[in-house]
């Protein structure tokens, strides 16, 4: 009658380790899901706000902003094309930053138009977008790492492969931006 007890006890201890760990990988999924949906939210947003800086330069110099538009709308600002994979939003992320560039060369060719109103607000708005999309970024990696350590460690690794859950892959850096970062070896040097 004791073993039976025990056997009891043990089986309701493993099952509600199973449930409570598989309620757990589920939670931390869709927060994973959702952390890639508000990027594609975000990056949308901010080809919005490209469109709308190319728009703005439009006044100035009609053949290049045209261009520019086009390119945007062609390949992820109009296209409904979704981001809900890292390498989407990675993707995404570098198309903005190359348009960013060529818009950049724009501008610095008109300075009046760096001096506009419209331009400043545009420019606003689009370093709110690159702030929400970095803590967006910053929240979804946060999360992967969780999940990760889930589907990596034992006895959560049992029940993440019974269950199919695998690891999830991280944002990378966002190279365009990394290259407006101060080199701190040059200025240490002087």
């Amino acid at each position: 009658m004791t073993v039976l007890i025990i056997i009891i006890v043990l089986a309701v201890i493993v099952i509600g380790y199973f449930i409570s760990t598989q309620r757990t990988l589920v939670g931390l999924d869709e927060l994973c899901k959702n952390a890639l949906s508000q990027i594609e939210v975000q990056l949308n947003s901010r080809f919005d706000a490209v469109i709308a800086l190319a728009k703005t330069a439009a006044q100035y110099a009609k053949h290049e902003s045209e261009t520019i538009i086009q390119a945007v709308q062609a390949r992820g600002g109009n296209s409904g094309a979704t981001a809900n994979t890292p390498a989407a939003i990675n993707e995404q992320a570098n198309l903005l930053g190359e348009m960013m560039g060529k818009l950049n060369v724009v501008f610095e060719r008109y300075p009046e138009l760096k001096a506009s109103d419209l331009y400043n607000e545009a420019q606003q708005g689009m370093k709110q977008y690159e702030e929400n999309v970095r803590m967006s970024r910053m929240i979804y990696n946060d999360t992967a790492t969780k999940m990760n350590r889930m589907v990596r460690q034992w006895p959560s690794s049992i029940v993440a492969s019974m269950l199919h859950f695998d690891q999830k892959e991280y944002l990378k850096v966002d190279e365009e931006q990394k290259k407006s970062y101060p080199n701190l070896d040059e200025a240490f040097k002087k």
